[in-house]
């Protein structure tokens, strides 16, 4: 019976992940234009066409039109269906990690922020203030009723994110946007100095090595601006669902090694 209802949970998660996953596509290519995300109806960028019920089905309308506008033929970027593929995947497999309870709610609230900053910032290397100052204010209800242990550890995060990235934006003199540093001022208060400063070390280590390989293979090009923020989601996330793990078994081979 408890495994059945876990089942129509995830189900139910993977569902609302591909809808919300959607949304949050024309959400982070809207709000950076100053748009509404309500009108006008969601269209194809090419020709005009608005988009039926059925040509926004998440995934299965890229899949069966075969990628293409069912007006003029374009091609529709694979992005929108890897947005919303991802984002259900993550919304289904969060309860695995941080089980069925209260952190349930900002494990979804941290994800659906990522995913809008991803397109922004993929799409205009911007990660705006507006979608920043919102899901900040969840945050903050958020951290009221599930505290980390103990509270403070969120206000102490939220400086550490924010000076850390502040002198690295400084120092690179433009080779961090202040974006990003505003984005980690909201990741530390949602993950506490321990995991905001394992968050960034991460998210560097996930782009250098990522970058690199994107380079060797040119899939882009020397000294092209690389979007952090997809970097900064997986380095974030990775340290949200394991960083406790992590930083032990960085302990434990520090005092005893392999």
């Amino acid at each position: 019976m408890l495994l059945h209802k876990n089942m129509i949970g995830f189900s139910l998660l993977l569902l609302y992940g591909l809808i919300f996953g959607s949304f949050f596509n024309v959400v982070g290519l809207r709000v950076p234009l100053k748009k509404s995300i309500i009108a006008p109806r969601s269209a194809c960028p090419t020709c005009g066409h608005q988009l039926n019920a059925y040509e926004l089905i998440p995934v299965i309308s890229y899949l069966i039109q075969k990628g293409k506008c069912r007006g003029c033929q374009s091609r529709i970027s694979p992005i929108y269906p890897t947005m919303e593929l991802l984002n259900g995947i993550l919304f289904a497999t969060a309860p695995y990690i941080v089980g069925w309870s209260g952190e349930l709610v900002v494990a979804l609230t941290l994800i659906s922020m990522f995913m809008i900053i991803i397109v922004s910032d993929i799409h205009y290397m911007i990660i705006p203030d507006k979608i920043l100052i919102w899901f900040a204010g969840i945050f903050l209800l958020e951290r009221i009723i599930w505290p980390l242990n103990p509270w403070w550890d969120s206000l102490l995060g939220a400086i550490s994110g924010f000076t850390l990235l502040l002198i690295v934006a400084l120092v690179s003199k433009g080779g961090m946007g202040f974006g990003d540093v505003k984005l980690y001022a909201v990741i530390g208060f949602v993950l506490g100095i321990k995991l905001v400063l394992l968050s960034f070390f991460l998210s560097t280590l996930y782009g250098a090595v990522l970058g690199g390989l994107a380079m060797i293979f040119r899939i882009v090009k020397r000294r092209q601006p690389i979007p952090f923020g997809p970097f900064i989601a997986a380095g974030t996330l990775s340290a949200y669902y394991w960083g406790t793990d992590i930083i032990q078994f960085y302990i434990n081979f520090l005092n005893h090694g392999f």
